[in-house]
């Protein structure tokens, strides 16, 4: 059994896997070694632990891992089954990279398209011959929602993510139709100019907010909720099978 974490901008989330599959989680929006221990206390069995993080680890953490379980860290050094053509790949976010790993191996044969829809939101494009060429970065829809209110004077800070008018008649309205319909309407456009430049071109989906993406686009998705946790299974999966 295979123990992953990812921590992310916002959320840690933290997965145990029994031969492949994701067989108990939890979100914490903050990761302890207590904690840690009693999630970890309650899947006998993990052997080997994989972590993935956007900032600092917090104290303990990685100290616990090593001292308990074959530990992987997920960065630029670590061999990963695709290969990256990213120019600088030290600054690449490993959540970006552990999603792509994810992608290549559900669609191999495919040109994929993965979208992680969470604090930013990431374009990254990997193409079925296995290479990721990298992608975009632009403002999450919370993001978007803090930039009008801390960089004006008088707007409100909204954080409401559902449906929202094209025509707002009131500022919160229209607040939440420029941030929300001009954010679907920018990951539809990237998805059709992607499209047209690689052929048979599937989208993937992910990020916690990809269930307000997944029902709205115009342009057909595969939602997979979990993405950057199956890929660093499959990175950790891939780095033990090296070491026999």
């Amino acid at each position: 059994m295979n123990l992953a974490i990812d921590i992310g901008n916002t959320l840690v989330k933290s997965a145990v896997f029994d031969k492949g599959q994701m067989t108990g989680m939890q979100t914490l929006e903050e990761i302890s070694v207590t904690e840690l221990q009693r999630f970890t206390g309650q899947h006998t069995g993990i052997s080997a632990s994989i972590i993935s993080t956007v900032k600092d680890i917090p104290a303990g953490i990685e100290e616990y891992l090593q001292n308990n379980f074959l530990f992987f860290r997920f960065d630029s050094q670590l061999p990963i089954p695709i290969t990256s053509a990213y120019s600088t790949t030290e600054t690449l976010g490993a959540d970006r990279l552990a999603a792509a790993v994810a992608a290549h191996s559900l669609m191999p044969s495919d040109n994929v398209l993965v979208i992680n829809a969470g604090t930013a939101i990431t374009y990254d494009l990997i193409t079925a011959d296995g290479i990721h060429h990298g992608g975009a970065i632009s403002p999450g829809l919370l993001i978007r929602f803090k930039a009008l209110n801390t960089f004006t004077g008088r707007l409100p800070l909204l954080d409401k993510i559902t449906d929202a008018p094209l025509v707002g008649q009131s500022t919160d309205d229209s607040i939440r139709s420029g941030v929300l319909n001009g954010t679907l309407a920018e990951v539809d456009g990237m998805i059709e100019r992607y499209s047209k430049l690689y052929t048979g071109l599937k989208t993937i989906l992910s990020g916690g907010n990809n269930n307000y993406f997944d029902k709205r686009l115009k342009n057909k998705t595969f939602a997979v909720p979990n993405l950057v946790l199956v890929g660093l299974n499959i990175t950790l999966e891939y780095n033990l099978e090296k070491s026999l």
